[in-house]
């Protein structure tokens, strides 16, 4: 697994996972370019400071990458304890319009977009996802969201589920199109900044119940190595997947 000479954005990199995926991505010899709200404290090829929620910001980002990237590795996200409306921003319609706008620019590349093991109930809600998947930008897709309202105590889980079906419908049509790989992984609990947020989401009883059947949560690096790897020409014929890394937590529903 090599990077060698692959131009890769990394957004979320100032911390957790995205900041792991930096320094692994580097160290297999990428040209690593961050993303962040937040100033970074490490080593980059380039960083742009830049909200992800905001459409005109994320077409300004754009203007400023590259005309050739090799890769994409969409990391940045908010807990479910955040407004609900901020939630679909972020982990859902700007990862989106990210994607489509440097889609012409990855020819040959992969996004990597990091789901959840809490998007695994996505088939009981796959008309809902196919339904605002098929909206074409992230302005149709707030008013869709609009007529269709995701009750705040469940739009983390929803749009976790919503972009496991988003990038599997992508996968195809850019792979035949443009040659550019779409996958997802799905982390469970992992010790990153907001682990906290999580266990607040999902209550005593979830988390009680869930710590029962695995080890221990991730540490951001076991996530990044999967991200990493996704990027790499080791998985170039890997498309449309969503890769478990929970240390077999969703193993334990069967």
């Amino acid at each position: 697994m090599q990077l060698y000479g692959k131009t890769v954005v990394v957004t979320g990199v100032a911390s957790g996972i995205g900041n792991e995926v930096a320094r692994l991505a580097r160290f297999h010899g990428a040209r690593v370019i961050g993303v962040d709200r937040h100033p970074v404290d490490m080593t980059l090829d380039a960083f742009h400071q830049a909200d992800l929620s905001d459409p005109q910001a994320i077409d300004a980002l754009v203007a400023a990458l590259p005309a050739r990237l090799d890769g994409l590795a969409n990391i940045a996200g908010v807990p479910g304890t955040a407004d609900p409306a901020l939630v679909a921003r972020v982990n859902y319609l700007g990862l989106r319009h990210l994607s489509q706008a440097l889609l012409p620019r990855l020819t040959g590349g992969s996004v990597v977009n990091v789901a959840s093991i809490l998007g695994a109930a996505w088939p009981e809600r796959l008309a809902v996802h196919r339904a605002l998947a098929d909206t074409p930008d992230f302005a149709a897709g707030e008013q869709w969201l609009a007529a269709h309202p995701v009750p705040a105590e469940s739009c983390y889980q929803y749009f976790k589920e919503a972009l496991i079906v988003w990038s599997a419908r992508c996968a195809q049509p850019w792979f035949s199109s443009h040659d550019v790989r779409v996958n997802c992984v799905a982390p469970g609990p992992v010790f990153t900044p907001i682990l906290d947020d999580f266990v607040t989401m999902l209550g005593p009883e979830r988390v009680a119940a869930d710590a029962g059947k695995m080890k221990r949560p991730a540490f951001a690096d076991e996530v990044a190595e999967g991200i990493v790897f996704l990027l790499s020409d080791a998985a170039r014929w890997i498309n449309g997947a969503n890769l478990p890394i929970d240390g077999g937590l969703a193993a334990t529903a069967l």
